[in-house]
């Protein structure tokens, strides 16, 4: 996997699970609101490691 592909699919994670909190909120389903909050935050943390990754290598 390339960088620039685990970049992008933490991206679109990040975009699903923002679509998932809003759908379980507007439908009141918690459950659903939670996991797309924890969606996110899996991808902030992906997010995170390839910035520091990128960071150390130049």
């Amino acid at each position: 996997m390339t960088k620039k592909n685990s970049k992008t699919e933490a991206k679109v994670e990040h975009a699903k699970g923002k679509v998932k909190e809003t759908t379980g909120r507007a439908v009141g389903d918690e459950r659903l609101e939670a996991e797309g909050r924890v969606d996110q935050a899996k991808s902030d943390a992906r997010m995170a490691k390839e910035k520091a990754k990128d960071t150390f290598k130049h």
